[in-house]
């Protein structure tokens, strides 16, 4: 489960594929008046433009390749929403400043184990399929396909919500139907469970990406 989760980080730190008239075109809208579907183009574009002759640099420079993610991922991502959703029941028990707290520790210790995945995007391709339907302010999901180095195709898809402000930004990454929120959720409930909330966040805040590996052990151990 793990693999995929990793591949759907790669994937959305990495998709470079979107067609360059259109991911310009995107990237010239302001935020408010973007839709999900050129969302995922401008992400796609701008970090094509900041990896593109500078990999080297990055694969020996982590924080640098962070950066990046943060710099290009993080204004389109709605860490709270997310963070709401993975605490699951748990969220309504805990204050407003335990789920920031959790919220910033949990979406850190991703960003670090998975920068990575950010240098692994020349072997595969993406496409950024065409939005079909109507916009659903609560869900739309903005579907792609990954073409992986062994020949077969992934399907990659981001929900996303029209947050207050009017913007849309990502909250989910499923990958072969497997949800990125779902995922941690049963993995984070069963470590609240055992050690508290105010205990895994100071974990994720100490130990960052080792932290969040022993959370993923612990839940496949637990059968996730």
């Amino acid at each position: 489960m793990m693999r995929h989760l990793a591949l759907a980080i790669a994937v959305a730190f990495g998709g470079m594929l979107a067609a360059p008239a259109m991911a310009q075109s995107a990237a010239q809208q302001p935020a408010a008046q973007q839709t999900p579907e050129q969302v995922v183009q401008q992400i796609a574009h701008q970090l094509d433009t900041a990896v593109a002759g500078h990999k080297a640099e990055l694969q020996s420079n982590r924080e640098k390749t962070i950066g990046i993610v943060n710099q290009v991922f993080l204004p389109h991502f709605d860490v709270d929403y997310a963070a709401i959703l993975v605490l699951g029941q748990h969220a309504r028990e805990a204050s407003p400043e335990q789920r920031a707290q959790f919220a910033k520790a949990f979406y850190n210790s991703i960003t670090h184990r998975y920068a990575e995945g950010l240098l692994n995007y020349t072997t595969g391709a993406v496409k950024v399929m065409p939005f079909a339907g109507d916009l659903n302010d609560k869900r739309s999901v903005v579907r792609t396909q990954v073409a992986t180095g062994d020949g077969k195709t992934v399907s990659v898809d981001f929900a996303f919500r029209k947050t207050a402000s009017g913007e849309w930004k990502a909250y989910d990454v499923v990958i072969e139907g497997i949800s990125y929120i779902t995922n941690y959720r049963n993995q984070v409930d069963a470590e609240i469970r055992k050690v508290g909330l105010d205990q895994l966040i100071k974990n994720l805040q100490n130990q960052g990406d080792q932290a969040l590996k022993e959370l993923e052990q612990n839940g496949k151990s637990n059968g996730g």
